[in-house]
């Protein structure tokens, strides 16, 4: 969401640039010697994008592996949990406990236990989301730079997202080349080392 938002910001300051450069033309220049500049402009799907660029498709893996080992994380502290509270109430029901105070020190043993495990399971959480975040801004970084490259050397105007529109011509469409991009220049982790 943030690309889009990005994409639509960075078109809104090319298209001011450009009437903002044609304003001083015109001006410079007779309205009779001025022809209409045509906007060299083309589009990309993000939808295909996030679908086909082996980055996110890496950020895919990593995320189902993050979510199973958290998922695992939650069941293992939950049958811990239910095993203690099962030992407190048998220990309750065949008056194992000699005292209250014997009870009580096993209820605040088992609270301390839960506490512990929503800790735990909550910091386990933020590190996923942070992951997620940070994987976010990376693939919003290398997709804003591959593309200010690409418009570079190819004197684009200004590449718009798809979702932006409700109609593009699809000979404007630059996504397959966008992508095979990303591609090319994108290396593994574990290529790297």
């Amino acid at each position: 969401m943030k690309l889009a938002g990005a994409s639509l910001m960075a078109f809104a300051a090319v298209m001011m640039s450009s009437c903002g450069n044609q304003a001083a033309n015109q001006a410079a220049a007779p309205a009779a010697d001025q022809q209409p500049t045509a906007l060299n402009i083309r589009y990309i799907d993000l939808d295909s994008i996030t679908a086909n660029y082996n980055l996110v498709k890496d950020y895919n893996e990593v995320n189902i592996k993050t979510m199973s080992r958290l998922d695992n994380a939650q069941r293992a502290k939950q049958a811990e949990l239910q095993k203690r509270a099962n030992e407190i109430q048998n220990k309750l029901k065949n008056n194992g406990y000699i005292s209250e105070a014997t009870y009580n020190a096993d209820m605040q043993k088992f609270q301390q236990q839960q506490r512990d495990a929503e800790i735990y399971l909550g910091n386990l959480q933020q590190q996923a989301q942070q992951e997620a975040l940070d994987q976010s801004q990376a693939l919003n970084d290398s997709l804003n730079n591959y593309i200010e490259v690409y418009m570079k050397s190819h004197n684009y105007d200004a590449i718009l997202l798809r979702a932006a529109g409700v109609y593009f011509n699809p000979a404007l469409d630059i996504t397959k080349e966008i992508v095979d991009g990303l591609n090319q220049r994108y290396i593994r982790a574990e290529d790297r080392k």
